[in-house]
C-alpha cells in the first residue's frame, strides 16, 4: 500500500494522508497535483511526500492524478517551504501563491520540451558549490538598465536562465523590449491575471534559459536553471503581497537565489534599511553608478519661520516657492509641483453639525474629486454623489478641506494664469504638454521626464504617519524625486529633521546610520522582526471578543525570543465590510514566532474571524 501525504490551499495545516489507487502507485511523485475528497468539496491538492505507513483508519483514496509530470518541483518545494516557514502560513498557501490560476484550479498542463540529454527540465535546487550564487549586490543610480544587461548577459552565456522584477508593469513591458533587443534572448512577462497567464508558464518551463521580466510574482516564474535574480527599485513596499500569505519579493528573491545557486542583484537609488544593514554587517556589496547628471540643489523652507503674513494666511504655495516658479517659467524651464494626495479635497463635512461623510464600507473619509464632481473611497473605489443636505443633521451646506492634486492644479492656475498646468496620471505624460505639472508619486513611472525645477508640498503628512517606516519612505521619495530636477525645493514644518540634512547634503549615509541608531534603540526591524496578527469579521462584537482572547492567551505565555507589544483596532478599523483588529509582536527571528503562534492560530476557536499573520509589515 502507499500514503501520499498532501496538502491543500487552505489556511489549515497539513499535510494529510491519502490512499495512492493501485493503478496510479508507480506514476505518483512529489510535487504533483491531484484531485481529493476534502470536507466534502472536491479540491486540489500537492503531494509533498510518499510513505508505506500511515496512523488514518478509515483513509480516503485520492480521486485522480492530475499531472504525470510533477507541477512543483523539488527547488520550487523548498522555496515554498521556506516561505511557509517565514511568513506563518500553510505550505498549501505558499504553493498556491507560487502558481497561476489554472493550475490552482485543476487545468492540466503539457509535459516540458525534453533537453538535449533526453531527461526533462526541471528547476531544481542545487547542491553544486560551483554555481554558487556569491554576496547578493546593490546597484545604487539612476540608469541601472546597462548593468542589469551586463549581467543578464553573462547569465545567459553561461546557459542560465535570469528573472528580473520591476515595482510597475510599464517598467517591465519597458524593461522587456529594450532587453530582448540587446541580449537576443527569448523574454517573457510574468504579472498575475494577465492574458494566458498559463500558457506563458508553461512555455518557460520548457526552456533550458530564458529571461522573465516582471513584477512581484514574477519571483515564482518556473525557469529551469535560475542563474541571476534582479529587483529594481528594491525598497518600493509594492514587492510586499497584501494578501496572505504576505511575503516580500525580496525575502523570496534571496531565499530562492540560495537555493538554486543564482546570484542575486538590487537596485535603486537608495537602499532599504534591510539592505543598507545587511551591507553594515559584510553580507552585501554596493555598486555605485557614475551620476548621469549633477546633484540639484536641494532647500528647505521653514513654514514655522516665515514672514507672519504667510503664517497666517497659510498659503498652499509659499511666497518663496512661487518666487522660484516665477523665475523657471520665464526661463521657458519646466516645473513640477508634488502632493502624495489626489483627488480636490481630503474631507467633506458638514458646515453645520461637523459630521464627515465617510465611506459606508471603510471607516475613512470619502474624497472629493473635482472632475466628476463626486466622492470616493480610495480603499475600496465606492463613489456616490455629493449630497445636497447633510445625512446627519439635514443641512444644506457641505464644507471642503484638505489638500489634493486637484485642488493643487486650481490654486496653480490662480497664482500663474498664463501657464499650462496639467496633471501626472498613469497614462503617457509628455513634457510638451504643460509648463507646470502637479503629480503624486506617480511621476516616478515616467522615467522620461525631468524637470528645472520640483517643489514638494505637504510632505509632513508622510513623515508623520504612524508608521515607524515613515522617514525611510519620504527619505527614498524624495531623494528619487531629485534625481529627476535641477533644482528642489521642499516646504515643511520640520526643517530640521535628518531626512531633510541628508537631502540637502546629499549624503544617504547621514540619513541611513541615523535611522539604523534610532531603530535599534527601539528594537524595530531591521534589528527584531515586527509580526502582526490581523483578525478581520462582518462582526464588530466578533472580531473584538476574539482579538481579545488571542491577545489574553499569548500573553500568558512567556518567552524569551517573542513580545507581545499592544492590541488595537487597525488603521482604518473598518475596511471593505469588514471591521480589523490587530496584534502586534516583536521577535529576534521570523521563524521563531511563526513556531511559537502556530498551535495557537490552529487551536484557537474563531468562528466567523478570519486570522492572517503579517511578518515584517510595511504597515
Amino acid at each position: 500500500m502507499l500514503y501520499a501525504k498532501v496538502v491543500l490551499g487552505l489556511p489549515v495545516d497539513g499535510p494529510f494522508d491519502y490512499l495512492v489507487p493501485a493503478g496510479l502507485e508507480g506514476k505518483m511523485r512529489i510535487g504533483a497535483r491531484v484531485w481529493v475528497n476534502f470536507r466534502n468539496k472536491k479540491e486540489v491538492a500537492y503531494v509533498t511526500g510518499l510513505t508505506a505507513r500511515t496512523k488514518i483508519k478509515n483513509i480516503k483514496e485520492i480521486s485522480s492524478l492530475i499531472d504525470i509530470i510533477p507541477a512543483i518541483d523539488d527547488g520550487m518545494m523548498s522555496l515554498c517551504s521556506g516561505l511557509a516557514e517565514y511568513y506563518c502560513c500553510s505550505l498549501g498557501e505558499a504553493i498556491e501563491t507560487a502558481l497561476p490560476e489554472g493550475l490552482r484550479k485543476g487545468k492540466e498542463v503539457l509535459s516540458p520540451v525534453a533537453s538535449a540529454s533526453g531527461g526533462s527540465l526541471a528547476m531544481t535546487k542545487t547542491n553544486d558549490p560551483a554555481v554558487a550564487g556569491g554576496m547578493p549586490v546593490f546597484v545604487r543610480g539612476q540608469d541601472r538598465m546597462p548593468v542589469y544587461l551586463k549581467y543578464i548577459k553573462e547569465a545567459l552565456a553561461s546557459g542560465r536562465s535570469a528573472i528580473i522584477l520591476f515595482s510597475d508593469i510599464r517598467e517591465a513591458e519597458e524593461a522587456r523590449g529594450r532587453i530582448a533587443r540587446d541580449s537576443g534572448a527569448e523574454v517573457f512577462s510574468v504579472f498575475r491575471k494577465q492574458p494566458g497567464e498559463l500558457e506563458i508558464w508553461q512555455s518557460i518551463r520548457g526552456l533550458s534559459s530564458c529571461v522573465v521580466v516582471g513584477t512581484r510574482s514574477g519571483i515564482f516564474a518556473p525557469v529551469n536553471n535560475l542563474g541571476l535574480v534582479i529587483i529594481d527599485r528594491e525598497q518600493d513596499q509594492v514587492y510586499k503581497q497584501e494578501q496572505a500569505p504576505h511575503y516580500h519579493a525580496r525575502q523570496a528573491a534571496l531565499m530562492r537565489s540560495r537555493i538554486c545557486g543564482a546570484k542575486l542583484v538590487l537596485g535603486g537609488t537608495v537602499p532599504s534599511l534591510e539592505s543598507f544593514f545587511l551591507f553594515r554587517e559584510g553580507k552585501l556589496q554596493v555598486e555605485d553608478l557614475p551620476s548621469q547628471s549633477l546633484y540639484p540643489a536641494v532647500q528647505v523652507i521653514d513654514n514655522r519661520r516665515l514672514a507672519y503674513a504667510d503664517r497666517k494666511s497659510k498659503p498652499v504655495i509659499s511666497k518663496f516657492l512661487s518666487d522660484a516658479i516665477f523665475k523657471v517659467l520665464s526661463d521657458k524651464g519646466k516645473v513640477l509641483v508634488f502632493i502624495e494626495r489626489k483627488g480636490f479635497a481630503t474631507s467633506a463635512f458638514c458646515h453645520n453639525c461637523g459630521a464627515p461623510l465617510k465611506c459606508p464600507r471603510c471607516s475613512i473619509n470619502l474624497v472629493f474629486h473635482f472632475d466628476e464632481d463626486k466622492l470616493r473611497c480610495h480603499h475600496c473605489n465606492f463613489k456616490m454623489d455629493v449630497p445636497k443636505i447633510c445625512p446627519s443633521c439635514n443641512s444644506g451646506y457641505i464644507k471642503y478641506s484638505g489638500l489634493g492634486t486637484e485642488k493643487l492644479e486650481s490654486e496653480l492656475a490662480r497664482m500663474f494664469p498664463q501657464a499650462r498646468i496639467g496633471i501626472i496620471g498613469e497614462g503617457d505624460a509628455e513634457l510638451g504638454s504643460a509648463d507646470i505639472f502637479v503629480s503624486t508619486s506617480v511621476v516616478l513611472k515616467h522615467r522620461n521626464l525631468k524637470f528645472d525645477l520640483t517643489g514638494v508640498i505637504s510632505i509632513d503628512n508622510s513623515l508623520n504617519r504612524v508608521d515607524f517606516r515613515a522617514a525611510e519612505k519620504a527619505f527614498s521619495l524624495l531623494t528619487e524625486l531629485a534625481g529627476r530636477s535641477a533644482r528642489m525645493v521642499i516646504q515643511s514644518a520640520n526643517a530640521g529633521h535628518y531626512c531633510f540634512r541628508a537631502l540637502v547634503k546629499n549624503d544617504q549615509g547621514l540619513f541611513l546610520q541615523e535611522e539604523l541608531r534610532q531603530r535599534k534603540q527601539l528594537n524595530f526591524p531591521p534589528y527584531k522582526h515586527m509580526i502582526l496578527l490581523k483578525l478581520r469579521s462582518a462582526s464588530l462584537s466578533k472580531v473584538k471578543d476574539a482579538s481579545a482572547g488571542l491577545f489574553e492567551k499569548l500573553g500568558s505565555i512567556k518567552s524569551a525570543s517573542v513580545k507581545l507589544l499592544s492590541l488595537n483596532p487597525s488603521q482604518p478599523a473598518k475596511l471593505r465590510g469588514n471591521f480589523y483588529y490587530q496584534i502586534l509582536m516583536r521577535a529576534s527571528r521570523a521563524e521563531k514566532a511563526a513556531r511559537f503562534l502556530r498551535p495557537y492560530l490552529k487551536d484557537g476557536s474563531f468562528s466567523g474571524v478570519i486570522v492572517t499573520v503579517d511578518v515584517d509589515p510595511v504597515i
